[in-house]
This record gives structure tokens, sequence and C-alpha cells, in this order.
């Protein structure tokens, strides 16, 4: 919206989700439809994927971009960048890839093919800079919303909730895919607390955009049918408050548990208290424990089991600021126990809390950094504006965006 306010005879193409379409973007792919996570989920996908790139190709060629925004989902945007690059088209990416992660020698692709990298978190502008990228930190997005001004009461009221008991917010993931490998164990810690606890419990699980209402409906009341197969009726079985907003949830939640992904990140801009989790194929998390390594930028240290850490607020902190239950890690069993302390007045949670609001800190630029208060939007538009300017072209007919 800031580009459309700024540049009003612009207009916007390109692959994007559904929220940048609500924004007047003409979508050529659909987000949503190329979105894959993990080694072994992408190579299922990836003839779909390549056939949706070739049709943002075909439209790139039709009608040539003045500037490109690039924006994270690096399997089809690095091709991109380099079509892009060869047609003189600037390139800007947003949300860097995590190439400070694994896959480093694409930072020759990075040096080679994109004009500015703007960064989310604060440890990628000096990994980049290091490395010859002119690439600029302008704080996450979420760290620049305000809070939810919703009052707890009016929440329980529109949700159904009893202020007497602990709600306890449930993020499974915003793919389809991921909630249904990871909605499973929570749901049986719901069951196993709401046992121990005397059903003094409520559970919230908000719903993405990207997930069907009726499926996850069908994915609960499939998980609690396999839990009572064997043992009818053994299973507590606790009702599960379906919402539509996650930051809202962690606002009111006692404590949360969350995917690894954005959501972490929402969770430490609310400041609640949270365990990480998160499965994937067994050949995905073995793949992944080989290549992830992390450069000087990120002090990281690896567990017991030798995982490096991977939650983004353990790495914004440098250091273990929330559990990580990971894979095998991530049992009912584990996650109870690691939930406990969090719910109640323990030094755990206290310490969680601080933590979590230091890392926050660290998640938009100073003014003394920028001049001027951040606003990480704002700041890419001005730099898309730029690029225009210096750019010589005929006019603003279009721009190029990808999500």
């Amino acid at each position: 919206m800031q580009l459309r306010t700024r540049l009003p005879e612009a207009t916007f193409t390109g692959l994007g989700g559904a929220e940048m379409s609500d924004a007047g973007q003409q979508r050529i792919v659909r987000a949503e439809d190329v979105a894959h996570m993990g080694f072994t989920e992408v190579v299922r996908y990836a003839p779909y994927i390549y056939t949706q790139y070739r049709k943002l190709v075909a439209s790139i060629r039709r009608n040539r971009p003045d500037v490109a925004i690039l924006i994270d989902f690096p399997e089809v945007n690095f091709r991109l960048a380099r079509r892009l690059k060869r047609i003189g088209v600037p390139v800007l990416w947003f949300v860097s890839p995590q190439l400070w992660a694994w896959k480093r020698g694409r930072l020759r692709l990075v040096q080679r093919y994109v004009d500015r990298m703007m960064v989310i978190f604060p440890f990628e502008a000096p990994f980049y800079r290091a490395r010859g990228v002119d690439a600029e930190f302008v704080g996450h997005p979420l760290a620049a919303l305000p809070l939810p001004t919703i009052a707890r009461e009016a929440y329980a009221t529109q949700h159904g909730l009893d202020l007497a008991r602990q709600w306890i917010a449930l993020l499974p993931g915003s793919r389809m895919s991921e909630t249904h490998k990871n909605l499973p164990r929570m749901l049986q810690t719901a069951a196993l607390l709401s046992l121990e606890m005397q059903r003094r419990c409520q559970y919230l699980l908000p719903v993405a955009s990207t997930i069907d209402m009726a499926w996850i409906k069908e994915e609960i009341a499939a998980c609690y049918a396999a839990e009572n197969k064997d043992k009818p009726g053994a299973v507590v079985l606790p009702r599960i408050v379906l919402v539509p907003d996650a930051r809202e949830a962690l606002r009111h939640a006692r404590a949360s548990v969350v995917a690894s992904g954005t959501a972490t990140v929402q969770a430490l801009t609310i400041g609640n208290p949270f365990v990480v989790v998160y499965r994937v194929s067994a050949l995905t998390f073995a793949l992944a424990k080989r290549l992830v390594r992390y450069p000087a930028e990120i002090p990281a240290q690896p567990d017991a089991d030798g995982n490096l850490p991977i939650a983004m607020p353990n790495l914004i902190a440098g250091r273990r600021i929330v559990p990580e239950l990971l894979n095998r890690r991530f049992t009912a069993a584990a996650l109870a126990a690691t939930l406990r302390p969090l719910l109640n007045e323990t030094p755990a949670r206290q310490e969680m809390i601080a933590a979590l609001a230091e890392a926050r800190s660290k998640l938009l630029p100073t003014p003394a950094e920028t001049g001027q208060p951040a606003d990480p939007i704002r700041r890419v538009a001005d730099t898309v504006v730029e690029l225009l300017q210096s750019t010589p072209i005929d006019a603003l007919r279009s721009a190029s965006s990808s999500v």
C-alpha cells in the first residue's frame, strides 16, 4: 500500500498471496500454490513449482517491469533475479533467504544479481556486508505493529472462553502439511494437561488464512478418534476453540506451543512465553542437521543431540531463550513437561519473559541508526522509489513483486 500511495499510476503483477491480491496485485501465480517447506517436500512438488515459474517468466517477458521486488522464496526468486538482471531490471530483495544457515554458495548469486538486500533480522546485515552485498537492516514488520487492543474480557465473550481458566494457544503452522504433522501431538498434550489440571485450561487454535476451516475441524476430529481408538472414553478431550487471529490469541494466552517459523516471531513480539515444536520427514531432519551451519555473526551452540537452534528468537538472542522440541523430542509427555513451568509464576516463566523482551528490542533499528522512527515497510518503499529514480526508464509503467 505504501507504493500504491506513492506511485498511483503503477501496476503490480507477479507472484503473491491473498493479501497482495487484496492490495491490488494482479497475481500471475498464487503463493499458496507453490509454498512448501522441507527438502523432500520441495522435491515432491518441484514439477508443479517449475510450471508456475515458467508462467511467471512468460509474464515478465510480455510486460517488462521497471523494478522487481523479490520477497523470500529462494527456490523461485534466485532464478527470477538472474533473468531480471539480464534484461536490465533493478532487483530489490526483501526478507533474505536463509543463506546464513545453509546453501551459502548461493551468495554469489546475491552478489551478482541483487541490487539491494533489505533484511529483517539484525544479524543479517553484517553477514551480507562482510561478503560484499549492499544490505540494510530495516527491521521486522511484525515488531512495528501495535499490540492487539482487545481486552481479555471482550476476547472471552467473543470466543466463549472462561475467564477463570488458563488459556494455552496452539499454533501448528500456516500450511496444511505442517498442521497435519504438528497438530496431533499438540492435541495429545492438551489432553494430557487437561487430565492433570482437572480441566483448568482452555485451548486456542488460530486458523491461518491458508487453512480451510472445515479441514482443520476434520483434523481435530481425526486426532481425537485416533486417541480413543483402543480405549474409548479413556482420553480427556478438551475443547479446542478456533480463532481467526494469532496475535490476539498470543496476547491473551498464558503460554503457547508454536511451530517453528514466522509464528515464533509473532510470539516474540507479543512477549508470550512459548515452546517451539516441529516435525518434518526423517530425511529432511537428517539433511538439515548435516547442512545447517551458522556464521560468526550468529553465536549458536548445539544441544546434547548435536542440534543447532532453529527458532528465530534463539538466533536473535544469540542463546537459547525458548525450548525447542524437534522431531523425536516432540512428544506429548515432553511438551507437557516443558509447558508446565510456563503456566505458573515460576522463575523459568519470568526469565523467559525478560529474555523475550530483550530479544524483541533487537527487531527494529534504533532512531539513531535510521534518523527516524523505524518503519520497515516504509523503508523498503523508499528504496524502491530510489531505484526507480536512479534507473533510466521511460515511465513508471509497472512493478513486479514476488512473495
